[in-house]
């Protein structure tokens, strides 16, 4: 671990006004605790304080209150708020099965997931042509009801057309699909309205298909679009009126990155600066800081891509906690940086710099306050110090494999579930010291489970489990 200088800065901002619109819905920072309302639960971080007595051991036919099978399989995680789970996916597939791709043997849609985990039989092709949101009971995983997002669907290398996650304020809905159609919906599924990126804006570019989900901020419903691969369009955050979808502002975020790398499939984290909030971006080579109420940038750093690399696509995204923003890229350089900075912080608030083993491609790090969880996509879990990256412990094999799920502390244990929907139990902590390991059906899962009380609920490729004690 060393610091090292960052690129220099772009002077380069494209900036547009903001719109005086009315807000009408409550942001995602107070939702309550208890319920997980987006991708990474109640705090946007991986972590909760209130999800208690959790499981540690589990299996098929041990503390699984109910499990439902699902229409397809996706990298859409589960959101819950009260009595309601919402789910993204994809339709049933009305194709059979074909011989398992490979790199050299595309699957239906052209694409073959490179080296993917889990049992694939049934996960081969993209799914159905429906993409589709579904509500589901809490209580018995019992089906409320489903609505059309959109149609089209293809796979796109590891994923499919269904990858972001929902987020809810405990009154509406909203998921975006991979082909960036935004639709809100309220709690007894009747739609409210619908935007479509495409249409609005061009396209959307990423080389490997769109999957950041969208974020509630201070009364407004924030999209990133960061690509360039296939596209010549700007990349851009987006902020929308929740209660109509009207545009409140539009930013787009200058890069220099060329080829894949304006690539990212990272979803915005916020943070809490002198009592304002910002957005933080991570992809297309830098990290960048936007005031949420005008998408106006307040920062930015380079340094994520110093060798300018051709293919450095970020698909984690960042972690905010205690004074702490935490960047990582294409495995490293992942960096830390303070808080509270302005104009470029590549120097100035850089904090320390990891370049060893251990860091992630894909999942997204977690933090618990003076320490820094990172698994890489092999499923070895490193701890470092969150302040000064001084190493605490690992890298540690886990045992489960090949991983795209992102960890989550939760009951003062760290949760990590494997391509083979293997999940191992860690005591979160200075000392790693496995507390379970457990396997449930063995299919191809991507998604990061949700923690609501004493429940977990862990989306597999081809069924949602509620696993409780």
């Amino acid at each position: 671990m060393h610091l090292v200088p960052s690129a220099s800065r772009l002077s380069d901002r494209f900036v547009c006004k903001a719109a005086g619109l009315a807000l009408l819905l409550a942001c995602a920072s107070t939702a309550h605790a208890a319920n997980w309302p987006g991708w990474r639960g109640p705090n946007g971080d991986g972590t909760t304080t209130e999800a208690k007595n959790l499981a540690e051991k589990w299996s098929t036919t041990e503390n699984v209150k109910w499990k439902v099978e699902l229409p397809a399989w996706s990298g859409s995680s589960p959101v819950v708020w009260g009595d309601r789970i919402f789910i993204n996916t994809p339709s049933k597939e009305q194709v059979a099965p074909v011989v398992e791709p490979t790199p050299t043997s595309p699957g239906p849609g052209g694409k073959a997931r490179p080296r993917p985990g889990g049992n694939r039989p049934a996960t081969n092709g993209p799914g159905g042509q429906e993409l589709l949101l579904l509500c589901l009971d809490r209580a018995t995983g019992k089906e409320l009801w489903r609505r059309q997002v959109d149609s089209g669907n293809q796979i796109r290398m590891k994923h499919n057309s269904s990858s972001p996650s929902p987020t809810t304020d405990g009154k509406h809905v909203w998921v975006v699909s991979g082909n960036g159609m935004i639709v809100c919906f309220d709690f007894a599924g009747a739609e409210k309205w619908r935007f479509d990126l495409a249409k609005k804006y061009g396209a959307l570019g990423a080389n490997h298909g769109y999957g950041s989900s969208p974020v509630l901020v201070d009364g407004k419903l924030v999209i990133q679009v960061l690509h360039g691969m296939k596209t010549k369009e700007p990349s851009y955050l987006l902020a929308l009126n929740p209660a109509t979808g009207d545009v409140i502002w539009r930013v787009e975020r200058a890069t220099d990155a060329i080829f894949e790398s304006p690539d990212a499939y990272t979803t915005p984290a916020v943070a809490m600066i002198d009592g304002k909030s910002q957005l933080v971006v991570n992809g297309g080579d830098y990290i960048t800081g936007h005031d949420a109420a005008t998408g106006v940038e307040l920062w930015r750093s380079g340094g994520l891509n110093p060798k300018k690399v051709r293919d450095y696509r970020v698909v984690p995204s960042p972690t905010v906690r205690d004074g702490m923003i935490f960047a990582p890229t294409r495995k490293v350089p992942l960096q830390a940086f303070r808080t509270g900075g302005t104009g470029d912080i590549s120097a100035s608030h850089l904090a320390w710099t990891w370049t060893g083993a251990g860091a992630p491609d894909v999942p997204t790090p977690v933090s618990d306050g003076p320490r820094f969880y990172m698994a890489d996509d092999a499923g070895m879990i490193t701890c470092l110090d969150a302040k000064t990256g001084a190493v605490i412990y690992g890298p540690h094999d886990t045992g489960i494999g090949r991983t795209s799920s992102s960890p989550i502390i939760a009951d003062g244990k760290i949760y990590l579930t494997s391509e083979t929907a293997e999940t191992v139990v860690i005591q979160a902590g200075a000392t790693y010291k496995l507390l379970g390991k457990n396997s449930l059906d063995g299919s191809y899962t991507l998604c990061t489970p949700a923690f609501v009380d004493g429940q977990i609920f862990i989306r597999t490729g081809t069924h949602l489990y509620c696993v409780t004690k």
